[in-house]
């Protein structure tokens, strides 16, 4: 690969990058009680949590629920950024990454 195709390549990853930063995905567990919005690069960006849909005596289960949203937005935020790079894998494989 010349050193043209590896600075092609190079600028569409930061272009990705950049695509991933401005997408958000939201996670809901317990009905909509607790909703995670996560970045494409799996930065979370807000936890909401609805008051009304809590009962302050079960905690364990308001935590049981923000684990479950969280977990649920890392694993489409992967998939997202697994779905955007899947054109570029051929790529990079040629370089050995």
């Amino acid at each position: 690969m010349s050193k043209f195709d590896q600075a092609r390549l190079l600028m569409r990853a930061r272009k990705l990058q950049k695509e991933l930063q401005k997408e958000i995905i939201v996670a809901e567990a317990g009905d909509g009680a607790v909703k995670v919005e996560i970045s494409g690069e799996q930065k979370i960006k807000a936890i909401h949590i609805d008051p009304k849909a809590v009962d302050l005596s079960d905690i364990g289960q308001l935590e049981n629920w923000v684990e479950e949203a969280v977990k649920e937005a890392i694993a489409a935020s992967q998939r997202l950024a697994a779905e955007k790079m899947k054109p570029m894998m051929g790529a990079l494989s040629s370089l050995g990454l």
